[in-house]
């Protein structure tokens, strides 16, 4: 590996690697196929550029949005390193430059969108192809929280270079997504290196949605000399806090797929070069961009999953240093993001985005350490507290209660159940529904009916809470359901202890006077709230 710490301090400027780096390129330098994951900003795209040098041929690099591609390109130039892009942003005569350097070998790295990739094919057949590298490896996989349909073509790599190894890289992806992305890939007997997805200098915090402008005018004034992004829902919402901010004094300024070509490229300039000191943006904004110095992630709206999130804050703090992660939750971002999660004609899919949702809506709703939800989600063990997020931070904790009866209830009703039901099956049962979702037969079991004392927003919230006790765990798959964990045995059948967290009223502001609905303080019922 000499030969590899040189070429990365001779054009990367680093002396040595990081996290897997090291182990990942030696895999691909014996041309194994790999699955790397690794956190964002942990540097992906050296595993795939210091072997492009090594190796003898073309490296290709298979990458989702023009932006990024160009980041990357301009960058390895810089570095004195032969790379170029195929892509929709040139002209014929560019694209033909291009084609000619390929064919006379003078190109070391050539980046590609996907949806090339099968016209593309034959001409590839006939040059020296060393490596294929796949980022945002995700978007191959149904289970991904960005499928793109066109990576679906990149299956034919294996079929067609049988002897070129394959690198698949992303920094977001459970374990459904990675047997997902094995799969589709046809990867032969691949290596599967898994970094450690936690970011220990990033605070997560999530805050309610309650005059939130006026609480972000407040943080921006606190971190004047900063930079930050800060993501909303749509273009519109951007661009009106964007002009909300400018109106304060802030260098500010919007982001998002509507704006003309140059304006976006312009404003990713200003902001890398520190000219613009916030981005207000859609998720549009982010991908590929090296900025070291971000101090600030304010999220305006509830992200749709736990990757789309983790990515996002992701950006901040890649130099090390103290960073900031701030979400504004609020129960209707839930509601509209179901119209959003749900994919026209495909029923599947549609169930996979509401889970997603479902569980993010969980995070920010619950009473548990964010770094231990967000970590455990991507399957990293890690036990809390952190004592960088807001719960483990927080100087009154909720207070708890001698709640065994409640979960010997619960996780009775799950065993007789045969941990075949979600939650609101569950509850349901508890309660003695009588809806004709309930199994006739379930009607006759003797925990049936035996929860009526509570209401369903207080069991939900009991459930959840057992379920970050790891009393209880959720199936991974389409349908989330119930299942008791080695630690529930000693709660049905040796008595053990449960403490859980006190159900607690918040008084809602209503237009008429009506009765308080119940609203759980740390963990929030989002499916209930929805309805």
């Amino acid at each position: 590996m000499k030969a590899a710490v040189a070429v990365l301090k001779e054009y990367f400027g680093f002396s040595e690697f990081r996290l897997n780096q090291e182990a990942i390129i030696r895999a691909v330098m014996q041309k194994k196929d790999v699955l790397a994951l690794m956190p964002t900003g942990g540097g992906k795209s050296v595993c795939f550029q210091v072997p492009a040098l090594l190796l003898d041929g073309l490296t290709v690099v298979i990458s989702p949005l023009i932006a990024l591609m160009k980041d990357q390109v301009d960058s390895l130039r810089l570095n004195g390193i032969e790379a170029a892009f195929l892509n929709s942003s040139q002209t014929q005569g560019e694209q033909e430059e291009i084609i000619e350097k390929l064919n006379t070998e003078k190109l070391k790295l050539l980046y590609l969108a996907p949806e090339r990739i099968t016209n593309f094919l034959p001409f590839l057949q006939n040059l020296n192809i060393a490596l294929f590298a796949i980022d945002e490896a995700h978007c191959i996989s149904h289970w991904g929280h960005d499928f793109r349909p066109d990576y679906l073509s990149l299956s034919r790599l294996k079929e067609k270079f049988p002897q070129v190894p394959v690198i698949a890289l992303t920094a977001t992806a459970d374990i459904l997504t990675r047997k997902d992305i094995l799969g589709k890939l046809h990867l032969k007997n691949p290596e599967v290196f898994i970094s450690s997805f936690n970011r220990a200098n990033i605070r997560y915090v999530v805050e309610k949605k309650r005059n939130h402008l006026e609480r972000i005018v407040e943080y921006l004034n606190e971190h004047r000399e900063d930079s930050g992004i800060i993501y909303c829902l749509s273009r519109k919402n951007t661009e009106e806090l964007a002009a909300q901010l400018q109106e304060e004094g802030f260098v500010a300024a919007a982001y998002h797929a509507g704006l003309d070509n140059e304006i976006r490229k312009k404003r990713q300039e200003q902001f890398k070069r520190d000219e613009l000191k916030i981005i207000v943006a859609t998720i549009a904004f982010g991908m590929g961009i090296d900025k070291s110095n971000v101090r600030f992630i304010l999220h305006v709206n509830l992200p749709k999953n736990i990757e789309s999130y983790y990515q996002e804050t992701g950006r901040a703090g890649r130099d090390g240093l103290p960073s900031e992660a701030i979400l504004f939750y609020s129960a209707g971002d839930v509601i509209t993001l179901k119209s959003f999660a749900t994919i026209e004609g495909n029923e599947e899919q549609s169930k996979i985005m509401l889970s997603k949702l479902e569980q993010m809506a969980d995070y920010a709703g619950s009473g548990k350490c964010r770094r231990e939800t967000i970590l455990n989600y991507f399957d990293e063990p890690f036990k809390g507290p952190c004592g960088n997020c807001d719960v483990c931070m927080q100087s009154h904790p909720i207070p708890l209660f001698d709640g065994t009866i409640i979960a010997q209830k619960v996780l009775s009703a799950v065993s007789r159940l045969k941990e075949r039901f979600g939650i609101g099956y569950v509850i349901d049962f508890l309660k003695g529904s009588a809806s004709e979702k309930i199994w006739e037969e379930h009607r006759y079991l003797p925990t049936f009916g035996k929860g009526n004392e509570y209401t369903r927003d207080q069991w939900r919230a009991y459930i959840k809470d057992l379920l970050a006790q790891g009393y209880l765990k959720q199936s991974t798959g389409e349908f989330a359901v119930l299942q008791l964990t080695s630690a529930a045995q000693e709660v049905l059948y040796e008595g053990k202890k449960v403490l859980l967290g006190v159900f607690k009223r918040r008084k809602k502001k209503r237009k008429y006077a009506k009765k308080e609905k119940q609203f759980l303080i740390f963990l929030l019922p989002w499916k209930d709230a929805a309805r």
